[in-house]
């Protein structure tokens, strides 16, 4: 009887230890339900981002038209192995000419303008000196004290011919004549090294022309009417532009693969598509102590004159040897948040896949990963996909 009453009076201690238990195991229960709700927004907007990347892109067969998009299908293909450098265009130094007075004189015209082609020869401009009026004067007096020397030896070798005057008048009269002659001669030539020319009618001219020594272009001009020109600064340039140099620096590890000779193709911004042929005419034999590189020349022809002087290129250069890999088209690959990205065409769409980029070859780029053998990728119209593709990320982001 007594166990009956402690155990009828531990029954309401027990039943409310159960409840309590029961209300904390419901209310977890109800918090969990809580979090797995707050989470399964998280979870299926997350599977959405992964499913809208395994998807990709959409295009009906009409955009894919209007965008211009083509497929190619990558393949290992053989390729001659080249070297690829950034290079400068330079003038052609053996065809450069800096043109200045030999004395000091002023800029009376000015017949030649910055661009401008000219022939051998050309007046670039006239300028008018002291020296050059003084040298005319002395040529004139020489060519005057010629003429009477010359006149005199003839009378006295006429006379002396009949007998009327001794032989020793004779010989005086021929070294007059001779002495006349090389002053003459002198004064020729100091205009000519000053120079001027001499002028026909008799009157000294402090004026010469500044001409070209050879066809080119007008690079550079410093030539104002009423300036000083002297020996010490260059009035003109002039370059033959003909053909130039694309100037390139090779590191060492690409020093071994170019060789003297070896055949080039430049590229530049201004021209896409064109390619320029050339070849390798110079490898310097000293390393440049400041950019760790040696110097390397390709000579290009320019007859049309469309590669300017200072643009950037890019220059391909034929090592000899073959190469094995895959590539795509240079306009394949686009930049994604950084990083060089094809689009590869997949399930009926288009879906974006980042490579890791290798050498360059004419048109094309060597791919090192991220692509293999048999797959297709937008070789045309990958910007068309890439807008589409930000803006739908963008319409995903809101």
């Amino acid at each position: 009887m007594k166990n009956a009453t402690i155990n009828n009076s531990q029954s309401p201690r027990l039943l409310f230890g159960a409840a309590g238990v029961l209300a904390v195991l419901l209310t977890l229960g109800g918090c969990g339900e809580k979090a797995a709700k707050e989470a399964e927004p998280v979870k299926q907007e997350a599977k959405g981002e992964a499913g809208h990347e395994e998807k990709g892109l959409k295009l009906t067969s009409e955009e894919q038209e209007r965008a211009g998009i083509k497929l190619e299908t990558i393949t290992s293909r053989v390729f001659e192995d080249a070297v690829n450098v950034t290079a400068t265009i330079r003038p052609n130094q053996d065809r450069i000419a800096k043109i200045a007075p030999r004395v000091e004189g002023r800029i009376v015209q000015v017949t030649a303008n910055l661009g401008d082609s000219v022939r051998s020869g050309q007046t670039l401009a006239v300028m008018d000196s002291i020296a050059i009026g003084e040298a005319q004067s002395a040529l004139l007096r020489a060519q005057s004290g010629e003429r009477v020397a010359q006149a005199d030896f003839k009378r006295a070798e006429s006379l002396s011919a009949e007998e009327i005057i001794p032989q020793r008048e004779l010989l005086r009269a021929r070294g007059e004549l001779e002495k006349a002659s090389a002053e003459l001669r002198a004064a020729q030539d100091k205009l000519r090294l000053l120079g001027g020319s001499a002028h026909v009618g008799g009157r000294a001219e402090s004026t010469f022309a500044l001409t070209a020594p050879f066809a080119g272009t007008v690079i550079q001009k410093k030539a104002t009417i009423g300036e000083l020109g002297s020996p010490s600064e260059a009035v003109f340039t002039i370059a033959d532009l003909s053909k130039v140099w694309i100037e390139a620096n090779l590191t060492d590890d690409l020093l071994a693969k170019v060789k003297t000779g070896g055949a080039a193709t430049v590229t530049v911004g201004a021209y896409p598509g064109e390619r320029f042929t050339g070849h390798v005419t110079y490898v310097a034999h000293v390393l440049d102590k400041d950019s760790r590189t040696i110097a390397a020349r390709i000579e290009v022809a320019n007859k049309d004159g469309r590669l300017k002087p200072e643009m950037f290129a890019n220059a391909s250069i034929a090592t000899g040897g073959q190469l094995e890999a895959l590539s795509v088209p240079d306009g394949a690959i686009l930049l994604l948040q950084g990083q060089p990205t094809v689009f590869v065409a997949k399930s009926g769409g288009f879906e974006s896949r980042a490579i890791e980029t290798g050498e360059k070859l004419p048109g094309r780029t060597v791919i090192k990963s991220g692509l293999k053998a048999g797959e297709q990728v937008v070789a045309a119209g990958a910007y068309a996909l890439k807008a589409r593709l930000l803006k739908s990320q963008i319409g995903d982001a809101h």
